[in-house]
This record gives C-alpha cells, structure tokens and sequence, in this order.
C-alpha cells in the first residue's frame, strides 16, 4: 500500500499527462471495449516499480485488474513477462505510458544500485544513495534503490543535519557551524543526526577535537586520506565517503573501513531499462 503522499505524487502525475482527456483513445475506442496488456521486459536488470505500477492502474480505474508474475528485486531478462492487466481497453491506454515511465526508471535505478552493492557484499560498508534525485519524484527514486539492495541517505532537508562545505563557510568555520546546531537544537527542543563534512585530514582532526556530530562525510578524499581519516576517527563517529566514488574504485574505499558510500551517481546518471506494455 502507498502512503497518502505518494498518492498524492501520483495523482499529480496523472494529472500532468491526462489534462482535459486522452483524447487518443477517447477518439478511437469505444467507451465499452476492454482488452488485456501484458508488460514485456526486453532488458536484463533488476525489477521494480510493481508496487507503483498496481497504484496507478487503481487510480486510473478501480476496475482494471493486474495479475502480476514477478516481484520487486527479482533479476528479469528479456521475454519475462511481470504482469498482465486486464479491464476498460481506455483505462489501459491511458495509464501505459505512466506505468511505464516508473517501472524504466525505478528498474535502471535499482540494477545500477545493485552492481555497486555487489561490488562490496562480502563488506560491512553500506551504499548511500543522495538528494540527486528527480524533482517529484525522490520517494520512488530511493525506493528503487532500496529495491537494488542499497539504504537511503537522509530523504530530505528536514530529516538530518548535513554541514557541507557553504553551511560551514557562511557559518564562519567548522566549530562554530556545529555549536550553532546544538544551539538550535535547544532553541527548538529537538534533535536529529547530525553530519559535517570535511574537506581534509586536518579538517578531520578539527571536527574530532570539538565533537558534536554524529557522523563525518569524507568529500573527496583519495584512497590513502581515507585510510588516515578511518584510523583517526577510531569508530568515535559514523564515518561517509562521498565525491569521485565509481563502480572502479568503490570496493577500494570500502576496504579502508568506511561505514557508509554515498553515491549520486544511483538516481542521477541513469539509464531506463527497455519494456513496453503490449496488447495482446
């Protein structure tokens, strides 16, 4: 079941595709015809956005009913059929592209989080994914890649404190950024993780004299500076890397002992994998 936001998100995507009417359909198939459409997977990958793709045909007519024969996370390759969907011929017509665009994007999403995270399976390292997502569709984005085997950073601005590298500028230096949270948090009577970047090994050094935070980012660190921090910070914080990270050279940082690899590269530089909606 969806909660009422992501409802809401794809309502809002109905919306936007429908407008006054699917004229297409409404001009060529009569209002009483009903027909079946099976989705055809023409590309190997890890599947998902069968939970999404069942919210949509409700939405769209509460009357259509799915028949679904593969599940989220299930390996699929070219020929697998992972449902049929059977009702008004023009609900069917109507809902085929939207259903479409969030199982090829949720399912490139989860087959390239699940390359990375295979990469260190054997590892205690956990893959990250970050707020690079598509405007709208952040929800169904890191669903995708807890589906492909990863864990979602924070979901938004509201739900961690992350000092990157202009909060910490602005704020006049590392020690004062983290003593102007705490004093928030006071203020407001409320806390949530906090995370500071740090840009160096003696910015490390830095953060781990003042204390304070719940986790250290390590941006753009080499292989060897990553190593140097790990064994400095000695488990006293969560320790992320993050910047430069690929399916080359992430087994490499894991192997320096960091808890956490964040990735933008999961939900921002993907490819959508082939399938279509066929009548049959």
């Amino acid at each position: 079941m969806l909660n009422p936001f992501e409802k809401d998100l794809i309502r809002l995507a109905i919306a936007e595709d429908v407008g006054d009417g699917d004229h297409s359909s409404l001009a060529c198939i009569p209002s009483a015809a009903r027909g079946k459409a099976k989705l055809l997977i023409k590309d190997q990958g890890t599947l998902a956005g069968i939970r999404i793709a069942r919210e949509v045909f409700h939405l769209v007519d509460p009357g259509l009913e799915v028949q679904v024969f593969m599940n989220d996370g299930q390996t699929m390759k070219p020929g697998d059929i992972a449902f049929v969907v059977e009702g008004r011929s023009r609900s069917i017509l109507q809902a085929e592209r939207l259903v479409l665009n969030f199982m090829q994007r949720m399912s490139g999403i989860a087959s390239t989080t699940n390359k990375y995270v295979e990469k260190i399976k054997d590892l205690e390292t956990k893959i990250l994914d970050t707020r690079k997502t598509t405007p709208g569709l952040r929800y169904f984005e890191k669903e995708a890649v807890r589906i492909g085997g990863g864990t979602n950073h924070r979901t938004g601005l509201f739900d961690m404190i992350m000092l990157k590298d202009n909060h910490i500028d602005m704020s006049g230096g590392i020690e004062k950024a983290i003593d102007k949270v705490h004093s928030y948090f006071k203020d407001k009577k409320m806390s949530i993780p906090v995370e500071i970047e740090a840009r160096s090994v003696p910015d490390v050094e830095r953060i781990l004299d003042h204390g304070g935070v719940d986790r250290i980012m390590l941006d753009n660190f080499s292989i060897e500076d990553t190593r140097t921090a790990v064994n400095l910070i000695q488990k006293k914080t969560e320790t992320e890397s993050s910047g430069g990270i690929t399916i080359k050279n992430i087994r490499d940082y894991a192997l320096c002992g960091v808890d956490f690899i964040s990735v933008g590269a999961l939900t921002h530089q993907i490819l959508s994998l082939d399938m279509s909606l066929k009548a049959f």
